[in-house]
């Protein structure tokens, strides 16, 4: 488990543009015909908060929020309102801009969500599609972790692509003081098949992902895992946390994301996790429904 309650945050898409080209994006086939929150949407749940305290975090998210002009301005109706934490999710790069990041910190905002891709120039690039982006993202974590009472989480995406890197991932970001958590998302595909044959086979992943955890405990940066079968995480079997914040979305992503089939694990009946998504359906037309390999957890996982 992570550092932070997922149930306590509340999230708004509020933009559906990107200037990164990821190859492992979620949306890039829906982009163009999804719509962000609206103004009306998003002040109903400020004003919403600010009678019922009911969350105590707002994320702000989109395929790229930096990409709202007006997104200082969100966030001081965020504060005003009464959230206590104000989060953008972002892939990072324009907080290397001059001056960028101290005028979103100075609006209220004080946690961001980044996505990191690879472990380097050459890696993180590589899967961005955008060169220079992974020396932006790194510049923009330096100037946050310059400001006192700033937190960075980060998110890589476990795909054929990226999971060898993991455990790099973490010693390229070691100097990042304002890092206090790190996030490893199973690829899904948003799809019935893997057309892009990015999934990785879990017996593979693992091991590196487990690596990736005792780099980040040497260095006191927690671990959130996403996505992967509970039970063969082992020991580390405790960090996966499936929950999510509650999420203000064009209404036509869910019809994308149910393609995705979770819950296709062949010891679902007699499982008592109460965190695992099982396989997808993407998946077990992969790699099988690998009932050999998982085995029905007992009795429910402590946090």
């Amino acid at each position: 488990m992570g550092r932070y309650d997922n149930q306590s945050y509340v999230s708004a898409t509020l933009e559906f543009r990107c200037n990164l080209r990821c190859v492992h994006c979620m949306i890039e086939g829906t982009m163009d015909r999804l719509q962000p929150v609206s103004d009306d949407a998003f002040e109903q749940v400020l004003r919403q908060n600010e009678r019922t305290r009911q969350y105590s975090g707002l994320v702000m998210t989109g395929s790229e929020i930096t990409l709202r002009r007006d997104l200082p301005e969100l966030a001081r109706r965020a504060r005003d309102a009464g959230f206590e934490h104000v989060r953008i999710q972002t892939h990072g790069m324009h907080l290397s801009r001059p001056g960028y990041a101290e005028k979103l910190i100075e609006a209220g905002i004080d946690e961001f969500f980044i996505s990191v891709a690879g472990c380097d120039a050459a890696t993180h690039d590589g899967i961005t599609k955008v060169p220079g982006s992974w020396d932006k993202i790194i510049r923009g974590m330096e100037i946050i972790s310059g400001v006192p009472g700033t937190a960075i989480i980060t998110n890589t995406v476990v795909t054929e692509r990226s999971y060898r890197l993991l455990p790099d991932v973490v010693d390229a970001l070691s100097h990042i003081s304002a890092l206090t958590q790190m996030e490893f998302w199973h690829y899904f595909p948003m799809s019935r098949t893997d057309d892009k044959g990015l999934l990785a086979d879990y017996r593979l992943i693992v091991p590196y992902l487990r690596e990736a955890c005792a780099r980040a405990d040497a260095r006191n940066v927690a671990v959130e895992i996403k996505n992967v079968p509970q039970c063969l995480l082992g020991p580390d079997a405790w960090r996966l946390d499936n929950t999510q914040a509650a999420l203000l979305i064009d209404p036509d992503f869910w019809i994308e994301f149910d393609k995705n089939g979770f819950y296709r694990c062949p010891h679902r009946d007699s499982c008592q996790s109460t965190a695992c998504l099982g396989l997808t359906e993407a998946y077990v037309r992969r790699f099988g429904d690998m009932a050999d390999d998982l085995k029905p957890i007992k009795s429910p996982v402590p946090a």
